[in-house]
């Protein structure tokens, strides 16, 4: 500490009027002055909100890290943040992910913290936490909620994953109002996020395999006792790290973010860990493109039998190993050397773990599927790329050639979607344009579109379905993604009509509208683009400043670092 003084010195250790309103207005909550002097000063970062039901419990939680806090020698201080509430914020969470991080990384630079401890666990409260950290880049460390326990109706297990089969029955008549709603108390059963490996259980161990949380945070259930003891312990890590000056620039190196793409194959994480994944290379100053998310070339097998690609649940998960247990299968495949927030290389997370359920992580000699990962998809119709979950798709539509069902967007989709008078078929290729980041605005997670009810009636349960908005990572289906360049930007999306042949490809990565160059250039020559565009406040800001998918969605002017320095006292 002798050689870089404490970044917090600059306001508790000034002389003079300035430093006598810095240390006086925090001793107004019964602080003794030894508190302020020479101790590390380590934020907690804290999205809890109860209008954030999956970060509900961190209160609790953020006490934990304060113990630990206190036992290693240092002081926190809590302040809270926007929380992003997957489950109520309209008209999407994705929208408001960038301004998260902005009320994150101002937060951080323009208060006195040596070291910040991020608690995060719905889906954008991850990335969004991350991304400002990244961009003040002092030693950080990742504290996720946890998952949920896994829901209990009717003798079965159930969990975010469910609910779309749920509709689907009840659309047919296999489950009634009353069916639904005895679900609607046995899902959601404790504190955690979502059960499955959705998002924020992908944003979770995306956090342990990029170095960022210490070992087993992925997946310590929400209500386990463990996940505080977690909390503690990271509480004493953060102090030591300001102590060595370990910063996120330090850990997250290129090989670190090869390590999370690899591990999310074997998971079966969400797609949308590629635009979140994106956006924080961005800040850190990382390239990373699309092609690199490709893990299907690289015949990264599924190793997690987990919903939506499997059969069980993130509290399964933790029992049978927990991710340490596997990422030693991927031994093989990772940058062993990478630096965690331990200080040790990433080896040391998971050398000494054990697998206690093969059913639950499979060997790399004996996957549970094959086919895992996500492939890019290139064509004229994503020239910039779209994705694709294989593992959570269907293996007969996995080469398709059908005819286009286009909706201009989502109330087009919602309004005809039942109308029996629909000229679709099973074989149709259902199309939803403006779901993109500019065009929805915020890129919603609509892209697994219902089955057309007279569909579903006889049977249909999969389709492919193709748009330039995301999905659910507890979603599943022959779902195409994240079209870039998007419908509301002129992109080839904006141009497909009804009858239109499309042609899938995943095994060789392509997505191609069947239409000549020429007809697809006088089309656009005539398309009148969306003018959905907000008059005012952050919404016009996103806008007018949102980058395409393939390149992470973040605003254009939030790309890399501002640091941690401010030169200006405030009074």
């Amino acid at each position: 500490m002798e050689d870089k003084p404490l970044r917090s010195r600059q306001w508790f250790g000034k002389k003079g009027k300035d430093g006598f309103i810095y240390r006086a207005w925090m001793k107004n909550q019964g602080i003794p002055a030894h508190q302020l002097q020479g101790k590390p000063v380590i934020g907690i970062c804290n999205t809890w909100s109860e209008l954030t039901p999956c970060n509900a419990h961190f209160r609790e939680l953020a006490q934990s890290v304060k113990n630990g806090i206190y036992e290693a020698g240092g002081y926190p201080v809590e302040f809270p943040v926007m929380s992003l509430g997957e489950t109520l914020v309209k008209p999407t969470a994705m929208l408001y992910r960038n301004l998260v991080s902005m009320d994150v990384e101002e937060s951080i630079r323009a208060n006195p913290l040596d070291g910040v401890v991020l608690l995060c666990g719905c889906d954008k409260t991850t990335p969004a936490l991350v991304m400002g950290a990244c961009s003040v880049n002092i030693p950080t460390i990742v504290v996720s909620g946890g998952a949920m326990l896994t829901g209990k109706y009717r003798g079965r297990d159930i969990g975010t994953s469910d609910i779309w089969r749920f509709f689907a029955d009840h659309q047919t008549g296999q489950m009634t109002d009353e069916d639904l709603y005895t679900a609607e108390a046995c899902m959601a059963r404790s504190q955690g996020h979502c059960a499955v490996m959705g998002t924020a259980s992908t944003m979770a161990c995306m956090v342990e395999s990029l170095g960022l949380s210490l070992a087993e945070n992925a997946a310590i259930p929400a209500a386990d006792s463990r996940r505080k003891a977690l909390a503690h312990l990271s509480g004493n890590r953060i102090v030591d790290m300001v102590r060595e000056d370990l910063k996120p620039s330090d850990i997250l190196t290129r090989q670190a973010f090869e390590n999370a793409i690899t591990v999310n194959a074997a998971i079966g994480g969400s797609t949308n860990f590629i635009i979140h994944l994106l956006a924080i290379a961005g800040r850190i100053g990382v390239e990373l493109n699309m092609d690199d998310f490709n893990t299907s070339t690289r015949k990264i097998p599924l190793l997690a039998n987990l919903q939506p690609s499997g059969k069980y649940f993130m509290e399964d998960f933790y029992y049978a190993g927990g991710l340490p247990a596997l990422m030693k299968e991927l031994h093989e495949q990772l940058n062993n050397s990478a630096i965690t927030v331990s200080g040790h290389p990433i080896l040391r997370n998971y050398e000494n773990s054990e697998c206690f359920n093969r059913e639950l992580i499979a060997s790399v000699d004996s996957p549970f599927n094959p086919a895992a990962g996500i492939t890019v998809l290139k064509g004229n119709l994503c020239q910039n790329g779209a994705v694709i979950k294989p593992s959570a798709a269907s293996t007969h539509l996995m080469q398709h050639t059908g005819k286009a069902v286009v909706f201009e967007n989502i109330e087009d989709f919602n309004h005809r979607i039942n109308d029996p008078a629909l000229d679709v078929d099973k074989d149709s290729v259902l199309v939803l344009k403006n779901a993109g980041p500019k065009g929805y605005p915020g890129m919603p997670e609509v892209g697994n579109m219902l089955i057309p009810k007279k569909l579903a009636d006889q049977g249909v349960t999969d389709m492919v379905r193709i748009s330039d908005g995301r999905m659910s990572g507890t979603g599943f289906g022959t779902v195409v993604l994240h079209v870039s360049p998007e419908a509301a930007i002129g992109g080839t999306l904006a141009v497909v009509q009804d009858g239109d042949i499309i042609k899938l490809d995943v095994p060789t990565g392509t997505l191609h509208l069947e239409v000549s160059d020429d007809e697809i250039a006088e089309r656009k020559s005539k398309l009148i683009l969306n003018n959905n565009i907000s008059k005012r406040g952050y919404t016009y800001l996103y806008q007018n400043h949102v980058e395409q998918a393939h390149l992470g969605a973040d605003l254009d002017f939030l790309k890399g670092s501002s640091g941690s320095e401010v030169l200006r006292d405030s009074h």
